[in-house]
């Protein structure tokens, strides 16, 4: 079989490694737009849960892949300037451009055709294929030159964003929320070197205006950044990588696949960083695009078929967890007014994925003390 494989992020790469590795005779393409030094993003983070899939489906693959993971078993709120810690969260991170090179060096190793700067804004003779996996991420151009076929929709979230770095070790996952006079910054932060942490922010548009942020630099609004968490940097400036204020869009296709076409990852559906699953769906989707074409090997249609079958519940449920999650975080004024370990309870709670007894089992010393303060909750 011949594949192109349109975009070079973590999920067109575990394709084309998976595939390439069990059908070495198969002709396995991947065009990237970028470099292959270049990124964009700072870390990647992994909840252990969100790694299970891994290392049920290629044991030796997860060793080598979380090798150089950093790890941490717990994260933390920050309200009111106090540190609540919630443990039983095991998470483990890792730099982007790390993961992409890894996984740039395992397709190689088995003969994967790597293209970099091969940007496609036309599939054109890459149609002929008889695959062609289209994994150019949330602003993917092929999804926009077959909208009439797959039937994309957009939603646009109110919330503002900035993705900085920071040389503060952050070494649990970490979202701090603080107040100031133009409203509330959230900074959600980790470690995932020895060096360097993600330190993402986010606001409303309204406290954005009012602080003037739209108006400002870079420079300037990293400056401004670095002053909302004076107390949680401790000395450590912000490092930007264009990092310049946006909105998410959460995407959504009403067909996944058309003639031989196929999409995967954010061109398929877009999950929400807060829930830090973006990279895990589009891992597997790789997974079940791979276990399709392994059955139905001489079955396009079919293959698709068990693709469907096995991946549209999943991102259902993904996508309605993180509408609850993005809902909470577009409102947490409302929620303000409560204690640390109130507020920090609100949040695990957020998406309606985890009970409290689900938190006892994690943490049963923060459960105790929500139980002392408010009682146990009437079901």
């Amino acid at each position: 079989m011949d594949i192109n494989i349109v975009g070079g992020g973590p999920g067109g790469l575990f394709f084309a490694y998976l595939v390439k590795r069990r059908f070495p005779e198969w002709t396995i393409r991947v065009y990237e737009q970028n470099d292959a030094g270049a990124t964009y993003g700072w870390g990647v983070v992994f909840s252990d849960v969100a790694l299970s899939f891994l290392e049920k489906s290629d044991p030796e693959f997860f060793r080598r892949f979380t090798a150089g993971h950093v790890r941490s078993e717990h994260m933390e709120i920050v309200h009111r300037g106090l540190h609540v810690p919630i443990h039983g969260n095991c998470f483990s991170r890792v730099a982007r451009i790390a993961l992409l090179q890894f996984l740039h060096a395992e397709c190689r190793s088995a003969g994967v055709d790597l293209r970099f700067n091969a940007r496609v804004d036309d599939l054109g003779a890459l149609r002929q294929a008889d695959l062609v996996v289209v994994a150019d991420g949330v602003n993917s151009r092929t999804r926009a030159q077959y909208a009439d076929a797959f039937k994309p929709s957009f939603v646009q979230r109110r919330n503002k964003f900035a993705w900085y770095g920071t040389s503060k070790p952050f070494h649990a996952v970490s979202l701090i929320f603080r107040e100031t006079g133009f409203g509330v910054f959230i900074a959600h932060s980790y470690a995932y070197s020895d060096r360097t942490s993600t330190f993402l922010i986010e606001t409303d548009p309204q406290t954005w205006a009012r602080a003037g942020l739209g108006e400002m630099s870079d420079a300037e609004s990293r400056a401004f950044c670095e002053q909302v968490f004076a107390d949680d940097l401790e000395g450590h400036g912000l490092l930007s990588n264009k990092s310049t204020w946006f909105e998410a869009v959460t995407v959504k296709n009403e067909n996944w696949h058309h003639e031989n076409m196929i999409l995967i990852g954010d061109a398929l559906r877009s999950v929400h960083f807060s829930l830090g699953s973006g990279t895990r769906m589009a891992m597997e989707d790789s997974i079940a695009l791979y276990e399709g074409l392994s059955a139905h090997t001489t079955d396009i249609k079919a293959a698709f078929a068990n693709f469907d079958a096995s991946r549209r519940s999943a991102s259902d449920r993904f996508q309605l967890a993180a509408a609850k999650s993005l809902d909470w975080y577009e409102n947490v004024g409302d929620k303000l007014h409560l204690d640390p370990i109130g507020f920090t309870y609100d949040y695990m709670r957020r998406t309606g994925r985890v009970t409290h007894e689900d938190l006892r089992e994690r943490d049963p010393e923060f459960i105790r003390e929500y139980e002392r303060l408010y009682g146990e909750p009437v079901n």
